[in-house]
């Protein structure tokens, strides 16, 4: 095992001069300029740092051992990821500074952001995202049998999380061929390693995941590029994950505002002798490689490039906020070409008009992966996907381990590498396991770097199915919340295959919605072949002047069985069809006509979807309203799994009576 006392030793094998001038370069770069950020720091010119001193060995050995179109994915310490790649200085201080310039328009800070053009995919604050996303970046590479490997960092804290143990999991299942680069630099912040795990050493863990695992001496730049080189060449040729351990040390604090107090001195002093740069400046200079004349050059040279891409972004202003292009800049621009549907009708089950729209959908876009706990050989826990291996494939009929977090990561890898993707969860109520990956990388990639997110989701949805608290969830409105989401909720077999069809031509992130309880209950007359239905338009499924009643899903059956009850309230029945975005131009001319309106949806009362609704009409139809706006949803309880107790539940058992009170009022 490698320990902080040893002496770091380089073997130079088959590396030449004019290789050794260049690796010496690509660790230098990075220090200083990080060098230089510590002084704008202390200026104000930058809001925060992330200091890698110490670590750059690991950043820069790895980042040029791989091929230049090979991903890598990195995390705060990174720098020399970035300068490897040769990424213009004036961008990247840009980036630092929030100037336009740089990589998300002043809308995220250091190294949060990707860049298409230099193969890397910057982190989010939630560490272990980024494993998952690499996952999928390198499924991407095993369908195109492209032999490119993936590259992506954690540090020893962030290998605590979750995505840590999926992401290796799922990527040892699939034979994904991508690196997991673990910085072992002794602290997740101020909190040492024998407080984060009580392993040994992360190698250990290798034979767990069924994949193959090294250490190196993190700080030794030529043992770095060696191994990364050749474990990188055996993934080209045997696609493969591979776990590889760096032992450094991070030399200053988590950021510099925490400082290093909680550090013994003694541990600063050992680890400062194994400076990855000073240390290989020495061995260089040792062996006539360079010489202090040489060295001199050099910094100078880098040191004027620093200086010029300083001048380029300090002259560059802030951005002016513009409402119109923050909002615009939320979703991947896209305006659906309309296929109209064929005359030719056929009777199907809600079920079937979904399977119908998903299978047209795999044969029209050859990229579309799918991906979901037991949807190959067994067809899905509702048998939508049944048969498709036989067309398909496995390749593209993938079956999961229980790893929503590393899955839903992986579609957004998929879509970095230019793939569709749909992510089936078994239940609704599951995607809470993998709420991370939607709320912070699909939903907001596309405004912080301008990645798109073509991914559907399948969300299973609702109750009447007397399965109880965790497979009878009602959480749209948990999506709705985030920008960056679209949300569709069918309550027909046509419009379910039509707008299933839509959300694939839709390169931005849409969580379907289908009611489980419909799934066999309902069937119409829908048409044969592709067609699809535009997002933002309601349906009225019934005309009247009396009042409003505005609803989705479930809930439009639930209205519609009441009103057939009630022929005498002349109602305007709306179906939203799609939640993001909603048709606001139809509920409100609606509500302007008849003066009243009642919200009905299945999930529990606060904080649902209902409430921007009745929101909505009270800011924009005050003046034309009768009464009250009322909203209708079911109790703010789990839901219960006893058929009498879930019937008490669900909304249904009190729209009866608000909808008369309404009509009365």
């Amino acid at each position: 095992m490698i320990t902080a006392e040893t002496p770091i030793r380089y073997d130079r094998k088959k590396h030449n001069d004019d290789n050794l001038i260049a690796i010496y370069k690509g660790i230098l770069k990075p220090r200083m300029i990080e060098e230089k950020m510590l002084i704008l720091l202390r200026q104000g010119k930058i809001s925060k740092w992330f200091s890698g001193i110490g670590q750059e060995a690991g950043s820069v050995g790895a980042a040029m051992a791989l091929e230049k179109d090979e991903f890598i994915l990195p995390m705060h310490r990174n720098l020399g990821v970035f300068t490897s790649r040769n990424i213009p200085l004036n961008r990247l201080f840009s980036q630092f500074q929030g100037k336009p310039s740089g990589f998300t328009k002043g809308r995220d800070r250091s190294f949060h952001f990707g860049t298409l053009e230099y193969h890397i995919i910057g982190m989010i604050s939630h560490l272990g995202a980024q494993m998952g996303v690499a996952d999928g970046i390198a499924l991407g590479n095993l369908l195109k049998e492209n032999k490119k490997v993936t590259l992506v960092f954690t540090g020893d804290g962030g290998a605590s999380e979750g995505d840590f143990h999926e992401s290796l999991n799922v990527a040892a299942v699939w034979d994904l061929p991508v690196i997991f680069a673990i910085e072992n630099n002794g602290y997740g912040l101020s909190t040492p390693s024998n407080e984060q795990f009580r392993c040994k050493q992360f190698i250990d863990k290798g034979i767990g995941y069924g994949m193959e695992a090294f250490q190196v001496d993190g700080n030794n730049i030529l043992e770095v590029f060696d191994t990364v080189k050749r474990i990188a060449d055996s993934i080209r040729k045997r696609p493969h994950p591979v776990l590889l351990e760096l032992m450094t040390f991070r030399m200053r604090g988590h950021e510099e505002a925490s400082g290093t107090k909680y550090v013994p001195n003694s541990l600063l002093e050992v680890w400062s002798k194994k400076d990855p740069l000073n240390n290989f400046e020495k061995f260089l200079l040792e062996e006539g490689v360079l010489t202090d004349k040489i060295v001199h050059e050099i910094r100078t040279n880098i040191k004027e490039e620093i200086e010029k891409g300083l001048e380029i972004a300090n002259n560059e202003t802030l951005p002016a906020p513009r409402t119109d292009l923050e909002l615009q800049d939320i979703y991947y621009p896209f305006e659906l070409s309309i296929s109209k549907p064929k005359e030719i009708l056929t009777n199907k089950r809600f079920i079937d008009a979904i399977s119908d729209g998903l299978r047209l959908a795999m044969r029209k876009h050859q990229n579309l992966i799918l991906m979901g706990q037991d949807i190959a050989e067994y067809g899905g826990v509702f048998k939508i996907t049944e048969g498709f291996i036989e067309e398909f494939g496995k390749n593209r009929v993938r079956n999961t381990p229980l790893c929503e977090a590393a899955i839903i990561g992986s579609s957004f890898g998929l879509s970095i590498n230019g793939m569709k993707s749909m992510v089936e969860m078994q239940f609704a109520d599951f995607v809470t396991e993998g709420f991370n990956q939607i709320i912070n990388n699909l939903a907001k990639s596309h405004y912080r770097w301008g990645q798109n997110s073509d991914i559907v989701i399948r969300m299973p949805t609702g109750a009447g199915v007397a399965a109880g608290p965790f497979h009878s969830q009602s959480n749209e409105a948990w999506f709705t919340h985030t920008p960056g989401l679209k949300v569709v909720y069918p309550a027909f077999p046509k419009d379910a295959k039509g707008l299933l069809l839509a959300a694939f031509e839709d390169p931005n992130p849409v969580l379907f919605f289908e009611h489980k309880a419909l799934y066999r209950s309902i069937s119409e007359d829908v048409p044969e072949g592709y067609y699809t239905i535009p997002f933002g338009k309601a349906i009225f499924l019934n005309e009247g002047n009396d009042l409003t009643v505005i609803t989705y899903g479930m809930g439009v059956h639930w209205a519609m069985e009441i009103l057939q009850k009630h022929p005498e309230i002349k109602v305007d029945l709306i179906d939203l069809r799609t939640l993001i975005p909603y048709d606001k131009e139809a509920i409100i001319n609606s509500v302007n006509k008849t003066g009243k309106a009642i919200v009905l949806h299945e999930d529990t009362l606060v904080g649902g979807f209902g409430g921007e609704l009745a929101a909505l009409v009270s800011e924009h139809c005050f003046e034309k309203l009768d009464a009250p706006v009322i909203r209708c949803g079911s109790l703010d309880t789990p839901v219960p799994m006893n058929v009498d107790l879930e019937i008490n539940f669900l909304a249904k058992s009190r729209f009866e009576k608000q909808l008369i009170d309404l009509w009365k009022y």
